[in-house]
């Protein structure tokens, strides 16, 4: 079957198209034929050795990706023939994955195969972060850095489902234009976004921020926050690693916490089963909308990775790995 591979650690271009054997299944495995994989920040930083897990190379990339059941046991939930998004934790940037069933997530029928293929790592996280670490409540505005971003569009997506106010934050009049379209409350410039976001909060602040980007916004992401406000810190897509200077935090009794969902799952494998609980209804309803990404075939998927790593990029990206 198709595939790609990194090769070795040297970035995007470390990655081929090549042929490898199809995954052999036991039985207790649930086979799915994929259509199209997601592309996310964490493929970039495996090219170069910088991410938290480190694996042996050659590896398949990719995390999550979306298809169509070839074989599934009794008791798995799914069956052959029916349309799915899957997490592969052995990579999903090929063209059949053999995952367990808690790991397989039916598509309703007004998500595309390309559009599940990137639903699922992104937004989970979100909804990781806004329910598990930043506790949301109702009527809560939530500020979104890197707005126009994979983790942004579904950020701003889930929140307008949610019925919660939102920031977008973005640098570009283009970007802009994609928060927009993707259900933005209100739409700020990163240049000053501080200012922005306090006339249009009144002079309130957002009660929750959630940041991918990191960097030297930080300081006045916590400026932004309304008295009891959280910063939830996604990653650091803008490349530094910001401090805290914790006397901030008793000014207006704000918070700062870390939402790895990764690392949540690893020790709580059943917690996407019960996110899929909330987030399904939504997406049955219309609630929650998922817009078609920017779509590389699979020979292109330095290319991909090279899009997010210069940050030109909108909304998600993923492979195509059928002709």
């Amino acid at each position: 079957m198709q595939a790609a591979q990194l090769m070795e650690n040297t970035g995007p271009d470390g990655v081929r198209a090549t042929e490898i054997p199809e995954p052999e299944s036991d039985g207790t495995g649930v086979v799915v034929d994929l259509d199209a994989a997601g592309v996310s920040f964490p493929d970039l930083l495996q090219t170069t050795g910088a991410y938290q897990v480190v694996r042996s190379l050659p590896c398949v990339l990719g995390t999550e990706g979306a298809g169509i059941v070839r074989s599934a046991p009794d008791g798995s939930g799914v069956a052959a023939g029916q349309r799915v998004a899957v997490l592969a934790a052995d990579g999903s940037w090929q063209q059949t994955v053999v995952v367990g069933p808690e790991s397989v997530f039916p598509l309703p029928d007004s998500v595309s195969s390309t559009a599940g293929a990137g639903l699922l790592l992104n937004y989970l996280t979100v909804h990781f972060a806004l329910d598990e670490r930043a506790r949301y409540r109702t009527g809560d505005t939530v500020l979104v850095h890197g707005a126009a971003g994979g983790v942004g569009v579904a950020a701003l997506q889930l929140c307008a489902a949610l019925g919660l106010e939102t920031v977008a934050v973005v640098s570009t009049e283009a970007k802009a234009e994609v928060a927009r379209a993707n259900r933005a409350t209100h739409v700020v410039f990163a240049e000053s976004f501080k200012q922005q976001t306090l006339e249009v909060t009144d002079g309130r602040g957002v009660d929750i921020v959630l940041d991918p980007v990191g960097g030297d916004r930080f300081t006045d992401s916590l400026r932004s926050l309304a008295p009891g406000g959280r910063v939830v810190v996604l990653g650091f897509t803008g490349g530094e690693i910001p401090t805290v200077k914790v006397n901030r935090l008793l000014l207006k009794n704000i918070s700062v916490v870390g939402a790895g969902w990764g690392e949540f799952i690893r020790r709580d494998p059943g917690y996407p089963r019960r996110q899929w609980d909330v987030l399904a209804p939504l997406l049955h309803s219309g609630a929650l909308q998922v817009p078609e990404p920017t779509v590389y075939p699979l020979a292109d998927a330095a290319a991909a990775l090279t899009s997010l790593g210069t940050r030109t990029a909108t909304g998600k990206v993923a492979l195509s790995l059928r002709p």
